[in-house]
């Protein structure tokens, strides 16, 4: 069983990684079966591949968790998006995303973004 400081500490790795780049080094946190369903895959490549095609477009972009919360073996996150500008100068994108843990790692996710979506 995953404890709420665990899980918490797992999704600030998660982020750690993304904003330092270090794409490889987040697939230990991820189960190998790893579902991800705003991509429609499964196991960490898609989302490390959603990742670089990101950062290649918007190089500054970083994370922030605002909100976590942790009910069970899901946790809820509400990030900001820095390093990105909005279109026509509006508000910067708002990610609101649901993870599931298991054995200590993550091992599904859900996700909508708010505003601007930085993968289009």
């Amino acid at each position: 069983m995953t404890t709420r400081e665990q899980a918490r500490t797992l999704i600030l790795r998660m982020q750690e990684c993304f904003n330092t780049r270090r794409f490889d080094e987040a697939a230990d946190l991820f189960t190998p079966g790893f579902r991800n369903h705003p991509l429609g895959a499964t196991g960490f490549e898609a989302g490390r591949e959603a990742w670089r095609q990101v950062v290649a477009r918007f190089p500054a972009m970083r994370v922030v968790a605002d909100d976590i919360l942790v009910d069970g073996d899901k946790v809820a996150v509400r990030s900001s998006v820095e390093g990105m500008t909005a279109p026509g100068g509006g508000a910067r994108p708002v990610l609101i995303e649901i993870f599931r843990v298991a054995d200590g790692r993550l091992a599904e996710a859900w996700g909508v973004t708010e505003g601007p979506d930085p993968r289009r």
